[in-house]
């Protein structure tokens, strides 16, 4: 790969789906192998899907190779997206839609300002500098593109409230747990003795309650937590929210309940159940920005891709030289099939 197209590279790295510049007329690599893919005349080089393919395994597995099993479709997620790009720009260049001049020059700035100091940007800043100017200006296209396309009215009350009622598990609140605490902390390079008598106080304390002793008032006098001076109140948590390795044994707990000593990092903990709010879902009214939000946005995910579904289907496409068709799967990938 020539030095201009491992500083390009840079750019497919932060946003894979920005392959070097400049989509050509149908033709083979410079090295002479055919196009991998030519979408109606446009052509995709074998060198730029190695490279946004190269780039996504980067941001997807930092470096490592793909599982096998996955491979095949991530190389369907870069087609994808490879494709999609070189009929968006079509698409945006037909409605006439403009580069965001102060946005390219504005992200051309952060680009110069992070590599200006490298011998390869330095050497060849004149030659990186068109072909990132051009990448920066079509993604604007693109972007704006998208942005006109994911614009949604707002819902009528009749489909707002279908697609509350469709969605539950978006408007309810989790199941809540109000729970009180003791810690005991035992800094992590103690020695083992240390734990020890750590659990042979919290094992006292765990009897003094089971005898009828105030929870508060062991928690002030004995918790290194800093809830102690609420008498190790903790409030109302959710599970996502409690200690790791906890779960399990709230989930069974009572209100009233006390639990064992729990070794946590910090040291060991004994826990008090002092209520449970069952999840509960919420009104549309409570909710109502909320739904319009997301409807909003699921909305535009299927104007999105619905325009990549159409402009698919009045374009030619030839991958590895054979025309195909694509079709899109609820995912939003397209699978692409021979043209008989």
């Amino acid at each position: 790969m020539t030095r201009i197209k491992q500083a390009l590279a840079s750019v497919a790295a932060a946003a894979w789906f920005f392959a070097p510049a400049c989509w050509g007329a149908t033709g083979p690599d410079a090295d002479g192998s055919p196009d991998f893919a030519v979408v109606d005349g446009a052509a995709i080089s074998t060198q730029q899907f190695e490279t946004a393919l190269a780039a996504a395994i980067r941001q997807k597995y930092y470096h490592r190779q793909p599982p096998e099993d996955q491979l095949a479709a991530l190389r369907q997620e870069v087609t994808d997206s490879l494709v999609n790009r070189v009929l968006s720009l079509k698409e945006a260049q037909r409605r006439g839609i403009r580069p965001d001049e102060e946005q390219v020059r504005a992200k051309f700035s952060a680009f110069e300002e992070r590599y200006r100091d490298r011998p390869q940007w330095q050497e060849n800043r004149t030659q990186v500098s068109l072909a990132l100017t051009q990448a920066l200006e079509e993604q604007s296209l693109i972007t704006q593109l998208e942005a006109m396309t994911r614009v949604a009215p707002p819902p009528t009350e009749a489909v707002l409230r279908a697609y509350y009622e469709a969605h539950p598990e978006q408007f309810t609140q989790p199941e809540q747990l109000r729970l009180s605490m003791i810690l005991l902390k035992i800094d992590p390079s103690s020695p083992p003795e240390a734990l020890e008598q750590a659990l042979e106080q919290a094992q006292d304390i765990v009897k003094q309650l089971a005898n009828g002793a105030d929870f508060a008032g062991l928690a002030r006098q004995h918790s290194g937590d800093s809830s102690a001076a609420e008498g190790g109140d903790l409030g109302y948590r959710h599970r996502g929210m409690l200690p790791q390795g906890i779960e399990t044994v709230v989930d069974n707990m009572a209100p009233g309940a006390i639990s064992e000593p729990l070794r946590l990092l910090e040291g060991l903990a004994i826990f008090r159940m002092t209520e449970r709010r069952p999840a509960q879902l919420k009104t549309l009214q409570d909710v109502r920005r909320n739904a319009q939000e997301l409807w909003a946005r699921e909305q535009g995910d299927t104007q999105w891709r619905e325009l990549n579904v159409g402009l698919r289907a009045g374009a030619e496409i030839r991958i590895g030289g054979d025309r195909v068709h694509a079709f899109a799967v609820d995912s939003g990938t397209f699978v692409a099939r021979a043209a008989h």
